[in-house]
């Protein structure tokens, strides 16, 4: 338990932190499975749209830090990759 109120405060930063970090990291997850499903489905022209969509919330996460930069490219290079052969 926090002793001081400079302490209180950080675990109150904390917390909001790791909520909008949570959504953020699942609203990416969602985007991934989106084009993933749309480029098995073989619809290649919306596994483009959600591609894009999703290059661009990793980018935002990226550029936030809730995700690490490498992670971020690996992460859109295997989906590129996956969604490619559609």
């Amino acid at each position: 338990m926090a002793n001081s109120k400079s302490a209180e405060k950080r675990v109150r930063q904390i917390e909001k932190r790791t909520v909008r970090n949570r959504a953020i990291k699942s609203e990416i997850k969602t985007l991934q499975k989106k084009t993933l499903t749309a480029a098995e489905g073989g619809n290649a022209d919306e596994a483009k749209t959600a591609f894009s969509a999703f290059t661009s919330a990793v980018d935002k996460a990226a550029k936030r830090n809730v995700i690490n930069d490498s992670k971020a490219a690996n992460m859109k290079s295997r989906t590129n990759k996956a969604i490619k052969p559609a």
